[in-house]
This record gives C-alpha cells, structure tokens and sequence, in this order.
C-alpha cells in the first residue's frame, strides 16, 4: 500500500486475482494497443498501464519516476491507448494543456486514487471530448480495481463521480455496523468480496483478521471479504458512490495518511505537550495538512517561540516520516478544544492563517518581471 506510517504494508496479493483483474481490464479496455506508466513500480496502480497493454500485445511507454506529470505531459501529444492517473496529477495536466494550447490524443483515462470531482472531468472535456474516461475504485487489498464507472458525456455537476459497479467475479456490499445490508441510499461501509480479495497483510496476523473477514453472503465456503473502511452509498441508478473514509485517515495526493500517527511523532519531540492533526481544504478546494501543538512550559513560560517550535517540529518530522506526511502548516494553541465528552473538537479548531504555512524568509519582489510574476503568483494562490 502506499502507507500512512512511513512503514508501508505488504498486501499479499495472489496470482489469480491479479489475472482476474487483467483479463476485466482486457476486455474493457480494449483493445490496448499502448500506455504510459507514470507510477512507481511499487505503486499498485502500475498494474494496469504496465501489464494490461503487455497482455494484450500492446506496448508500455516508460517515465521517469518522480516526474508523473511531466511525464504523462510529454506523451499524450501523441496517440496514446490508456493513461492511468490520479484526479490529483490530472487536474494539473489539463491545467498546463489548456493553458499552453496543447492538445491530447489519449483513447482512455483511467482515473482513481481518490475522489474525483466532475470539475476536473469537465477540463478534460473541454480539452479532448472524445477521450474515454473511466472512475476506477479499489484499495491494494482487492487487486488495484473492484469497481468502475464509465463517465458520460453529460456528467452532471455533482460534488464527486461515482465509482459505479463492480467488475467480473467480485461483489461490493455496503454493510451497516452490525454487518448487515443498508437500504438504498442509505450509507454505509464497503466491503470487497470476490477474486480480487488478497490472503492478507504481510507478516501482520492481527491486522490480517481485523480486515479479512468471512463472506457471509458468498454462498461458497471459505470465502472472505475486505473490510475497506471507506463510507459509501448505493444511488438510484445503482451505481456506488464514494463518501470518504469512516475513520480519521485522509487521502493527499494519492497518498493514504492516518493523522494520528502524525500526532503520535509530534508527541515524541520534548518541546510538545499535547497535539492534533487534521486536513484543510483551501479556497481551491487542495487539502493540506494542518498541525495543532499545544507547548510545554516551564515556569508558565512557553520553551520556545511560534516560529522556532514550528520549525524544531518540522526538522524532527522530516527526519522520521516521508515528506506528503509532514504538515504544512502549524498552527500553536493554549490548549487543544475538547466536546463536553472529553475528546478533540475538530470543528472548534482555528482556521490556519497565513502566517502557520512554512516559508522563507519574506523578500520583496525586485524589478519590474519579478514585481509582475509575484502578482501572477498571489492571484492564482490566493495569498498575499
């Protein structure tokens, strides 16, 4: 998985829901004549744009990793069969082609990762109207792909697409807390059954049998099924419709981050007392970590100014977590906002100003191009 510890979990995928997986994305995908990889080999989306065109007698067109965008970019110029993609990096590929004028001539988009929004689905549209695009859903756990929605052409302007419904030889069950189906419409959590489901996580038994469970609505013995944690909700048309997690793990980028153990490292540096970690969405609806860090004193004194601590916290962080996991912005509180029951308000903490985000030291703009582009850059951000 792509982990949220800075110590990713083995999933041990078997053979034969990876083929099952293939021969799905074969068939619907066809045919798939080429493709262009732009994920690590160590990501599980790799999967697809690396063996679906291999199988089937296509070609794979290598990007350097680190580079996803740029290398997507660098290729969709010219006919391309499939591109699999994040919302994320899409969204910012059809910002740089529309802006530049570029045009792109891929014949399919598969898109997962994360929840994606019609107005994302609405640039590429524009850009290239006759581009297959496909929401795909799965976590690592069920074989990179259990659900799929083929996006029409009229989209309504929804918040997020749906997921849609599951491939070949795999059920989707939206089950209440006791386990049981939730009416239509009706949310609940999501649990993955079928060939796709993996034997387990790695070297983690504990972990393996709170999440793999036994299918009680298989009808075959010994059948099990995932248990995602993710919030989701049959529509009128029977398509699946994601609605995030059912815990406090949040997805950045692609990335899956569980803010507790963010939280957890924070606590570990001597200068911190108390702390919380939740994701912001700013005015362009981009989610960022935001850390609130309640000081030790001494003497009714805090131990070290906003600005020091944040930068102390920042250093111990990078030197323990990967990068998409160390917030952006820290934020200093007396005290963390608890509800009358005694746990951590999240409504009740304060918005991040300007001033919590990390930065260099200010240095005014010189001369009038680096006066004119640091405009340029206030407006598109929104920031000062």
């Amino acid at each position: 998985t792509s982990g949220s510890t800075g110590t990713p979990k083995g999933v041990m995928v078997e053979h034969r829901g990876m083929t099952n997986y293939l021969s799905w994305a074969r068939e619907s995908y066809a045919p798939i004549s080429s493709s262009v990889v732009s994920s690590s080999l160590a990501f599980d989306a790799t999967v697809n744009s690396l063996f679906a065109p291999l199988v089937s007698g296509g070609h794979a067109l290598l990007t350097k990793e680190g580079d996803e965008v740029e290398g997507i970019r660098s290729r969709v110029g010219t006919p391309c069969g499939l591109v699999n993609v994040t919302p994320s990096h899409l969204d910012v590929l059809g910002q740089q082609l529309q802006s530049a004028g570029d045009a792109s001539q891929v014949e399919v988009l598969v898109i997962g990762g994360e929840a994606l929004s019609s107005s994302t689905v609405e640039l590429w549209r524009q850009i290239q109207p006759a581009a297959r695009m496909v929401n795909e859903y799965g976590p690592t756990e069920a074989v990179v792909g259990c659900a799929f929605h083929d996006i029409p052409a009229d989209l309504s302007a929804s918040t997020n697409v749906p997921i849609g419904r599951p491939i070949a030889n795999t059920r989707l069950y939206v089950l209440d807390g006791h386990g049981q189906p939730v009416p239509f419409g009706a949310v609940g959590e999501l649990y993955i059954g079928g060939a796709g489901v993996a034997r387990g996580y790695l070297n983690r038994p504990d972990l393996t049998a709170e999440r793999f469970l036994a299918d009680p609505f298989s009808g075959k013995a010994g059948a099990r099924m995932y248990r995602s944690g993710d919030l989701a909700r049959y529509l009128p048309d029977g398509n699946l419709e994601f609605l995030g997690r059912n815990d406090d793990q949040v997805k950045i980028r692609g990335f899956r981050i569980e803010p507790g153990e963010i939280a957890a490292r924070l606590l570990e540096h001597e200068l911190v007392g108390d702390a919380a970690v939740v994701a912001h969405a700013d005015a362009a609806g981009d989610k960022r970590l935001v850390a609130y860090v309640v000081a030790k004193t001494t003497d009714g004194s805090a131990e070290a100014d906003g600005a020091g601590l944040a930068a102390s916290l920042r250093a111990h962080l990078g030197g323990l977590l990967p990068d998409y996991m160390v917030p952006s912005a820290f934020v200093r509180l007396d005290a963390l906002p608890l509800t009358v029951n005694g746990k951590l308000d999240r409504k009740a903490l304060p918005v991040p100003d300007d001033d919590a985000y990390a930065r260099r030291a200010y240095e005014a703009p010189q001369g009038e191009i680096e006066t004119l582009l640091a405009g340029i850059w206030a407006e598109l951000l929104g920031v000062e």
